[in-house]
C-alpha cells in the first residue's frame, strides 16, 4: 500500500500520529487488507490477514501474492490484477485462498485500485472476508430446498398414486365378483372358465398392486395388531426358504423374550418379503441371508440425529446378505418410488417405495447399509409396547353366511353397487341400493322400511359415510353399519374414529359375507 508523503507544512510529529492511528484502525478491523503492486507483490498486511491466513507480515511482505492463491485460480489472480491496472475496482468477488497450514478458505473480496498523486495506478488495495461459514449455510440451504421439493414431489405422486388406486379397486371389486357370477352360469364349460380363472388372476395381481400404491401413498387400510415379529419370521420361514431357493442359505436369529409391536402383521409380512426377495436377487450365484430381532433402547441423542423417531423402546428387524452390494449413488435413490436397479420389465420401482411407506406409517424408522462386493443389511425400528398378542384359539366350523335381513347399500360406483347387491341377494339377503347419502336418507324417509345394516361407501360425494350413518340411526336406532373403502388409518381416522367397522376394497364374495354376519 503507498503511503503520501510528509505535507511539508504540518509538523512531523502530528503526520507521525495520523499515520499511527490510520495504522491502529486497519489492524483493528477482523478483515484481512493487504496492499500489493500491480505485479502481486505483496506490500502491506494488516493483523486480520494475520488471522485470516496464519502469516505475520514479516513472513509474507515482499513475497508474491500467488503464495496464498491455489494452484487452479492462479489465471484468475492473473486477469484481477489486469483489470486492475486498467482501473476497475472489483466488489465482493467470491473466491478461494490458501492459508499457511495448506486448507482452502472461502472468502469475498473486494479490490480498488491504488493510485499516486498523478492518477497512475501503481497497485493495489485488497479487502478479503472469510466466507465459509456463510457458503456452508448456503449450501446446507439449497440441500434443504431440494429435500423439500423433493418431499412435495413425493408427497404429490402420493396423493395421486392413492386416488387412482382407489378407483381402481372399486373397478376390481367388479371384475373379481363379475368372474364369479358367469363361473357359476357357465358350469361345466372348462374352456371358459379356464380363461375366466386368467381373468381372476390378473384381476387379484392388480389387487396386489394398488396394495403397494396405497401402502405407498398411505392410503391402504390399516388393521393394527399386537404381534411378536418372532412369530411373524417363523410363520413365514418356510415359505421365504422356497421363495429363495436351495442355492442361499436362511438363518433365523430371534431374540429371546423379545418385546411386542402393534401394526397391521398383512403389513408387516409385505415387509418382511419384500426384503427377502431384494435379497435373493442379490444373490444369483448364493449366500448367506440372515434374519435376527432383538430390543433396543433409542435415547434422544439418536432420536434427534433421525427425525421422526421418538426416545423410547424399539423393536429391531435386521435382513443382512451377502450379495453384491450397492454403490452410494444408488443407496441415495433406493426408496425413491419407481426407481430400480433390475433390467426393464422386471421390477416396478414399488417394493422398497413400499416397505418405506409402511415403516414410516408405524411410526419406524427404516435404514440400509451397503457396500459393493460384500453385502447389504436392512435394518427396521418399531416402536415397542408392553402388550402381548392374544391367544389364538383353533378355528371353530365353517360359519353360515347366508342371511335373510335387509342391507341398505350405498355405493357411488354404480358397477360395484350392482355387483354387492348380486353377491347378497343371492345369499338371501333383502337389499336396498342409493347412489349417495341423500337419496339413502329419503328412501329410508318415503319409505317405513325396516333396515338391519347399513353398508357404505366411506369417501362419497355429497354427504360422507359417517354422517349418513349418523343420521340413519337417529332415524333406526340401534341400525348396524358396516363401512367399505380403499383409503387408509390416516384419511380415515379423523372421519370414522378406530372402533368402526371396515370392508377393505376390493372385496371377494365370502369376505364381504363375513363381513356382513361379524356387523350383524
Amino acid at each position: 500500500m503507498t503511503v503520501e508523503p510528509e505535507p511539508r507544512n504540518e509538523p512531523r510529529s502530528a503526520w507521525h500520529a495520523l499515520a499511527a492511528s490510520l495504522a491502529a484502525i486497519i489492524d483493528s478491523s477482523e478483515d484481512a487488507i493487504i496492499g500489493k503492486d500491480l505485479d502481486g507483490t505483496i506490500t502491506s498486511w494488516n493483523l486480520g490477514a494475520e488471522r485470516l491466513y496464519g502469516y505475520t507480515a514479516t513472513e509474507i511482505v515482499g513475497r508474491n501474492i500467488s503464495v496464498i492463491t491455489p494452484s487452479d485460480r492462479l489465471d484468475e489472480l492473473a486477469d484481477v490484477l489486469r483489470r486492475i491496472e486498467r482501473g476497475e475496482r472489483i466488489e465482493h468477488h467470491d473466491t478461494q485462498r490458501l492459508r499457511k497450514n495448506g486448507s482452502v478458505l472461502d472468502i469475498s473480496v473486494t479490490i480498488s485500485p491504488v493510485r499516486d498523486s498523478t492518477g497512475t495506478v501503481i497497485g493495489a488495495s485488497a479487502i478479503g472476508r472469510d466466507i465459509t461459514d456463510r457458503l456452508s449455510w448456503e449450501r446446507e440451504r439449497k440441500a434443504i430446498d431440494v429435500r423439500l421439493r423433493q418431499s412435495e414431489r413425493l408427497e404429490s405422486l402420493g396423493q395421486l398414486a392413492g386416488g387412482i388406486a382407489h378407483d381402481f379397486n372399486n373397478l376390481l371389486a367388479v371384475i373379481l365378483n363379475s368372474t364369479t357370477f358367469i363361473r357359476d352360469e357357465l358350469d361345466d364349460k372348462e374352456a371358459a372358465s379356464a380363461d375366466l380363472d386368467q381373468i381372476s388372476l390378473a384381476a387379484q395381481r392388480a389387487g396386489t398392486l394398488t396394495r403397494q400404491l396405497l401402502s405407498f401413498s398411505r392410503r391402504e387400510v390399516l388393521k393394527p395388531q399386537i404381534v411378536n415379529l418372532n412369530d411373524l419370521v417363523t410363520g413365514l420361514e418356510e415359505m421365504l426358504r422356497r421363495t429363495i431357493g436351495e442355492h442361499i442359505e436362511l438363518v433365523t436369529a430371534p431374540a429371546h423374550d423379545l418385546c411386542s409391536v402393534e401394526v397391521d402383521p398383512g403389513q408387516l409380512e409385505q415387509v418382511l418379503v419384500n426384503l427377502t426377495v431384494n435379497a435373493r436377487d442379490a444373490m444369483p450365484d448364493g449366500g448367506l441371508l440372515t434374519i435376527d430381532t432383538d430390543n433396543i433402547d433409542i435415547d434422544a441423542g439418536y432420536a434427534e440425529m433421525h427425525s421422526g423417531l421418538a426416545p423410547g423402546r424399539y423393536v429391531r428387524l435386521r435382513i443382512s446378505d451377502t450379495g453384491v452390494g450397492m454403490e452410494p449413488s444408488v443407496l441415495e435413490h433406493i426408496f425413491e418410488p419407481f426407481f430400480t436397479t433390475k433390467p426393464q420389465g422386471e421390477g416396478t420401482g414399488l417394493g422398497l417405495a413400499t416397505v418405506f411407506g409402511i415403516v414410516g406409517q408405524a411410526a419406524g424408522e427404516i435404514q440400509l447399509y451397503s457396500e459393493p462386493g460384500i453385502g447389504t443389511t436392512c435394518r427396521v425400528l418399531l416402536p415397542a409396547t408392553d402388550r402381548t398378542p392374544p391367544d389364538v384359539r383353533p378355528a371353530g366350523m365353517a360359519q353360515d353366511l347366508r342371511g335373510t335381513e335387509t342391507v341398505l347399500v350405498v355405493e357411488d360406483e354404480d358397477a360395484l353397487r350392482e355387483v354387492t347387491r348380486r353377491i347378497l341377494a343371492k345369499n338371501g339377503y333383502h337389499v336396498l341400493t342409493s347412489a349417495n347419502g341423500p337419496e339413502a336418507l329419503a328412501l329410508v324417509k318415503d319409505h317405513e322400511v325396516s333396515i338391519d345394516l347399513l353398508l357404505t361407501d366411506v369417501i362419497m360425494p355429497q354427504m360422507y359415510g359417517k354422517e349418513l350413518a349418523a343420521r340413519l340411526q337417529t332415524l333406526r336406532p340401534g341400525l348396524a353399519v358396516l363401512y367399505m373403502s380403499g383409503y387408509a388409518q390416516p384419511v380415515l381416522g379423523p372421519t370414522l374414529g378406530h372402533d368402526a367397522m371396515l370392508l377393505e376394497k376390493p372385496f371377494s364374495e365370502n369376505l364381504l359375507l363375513t363381513k356382513i354376519r361379524a356387523a350383524l
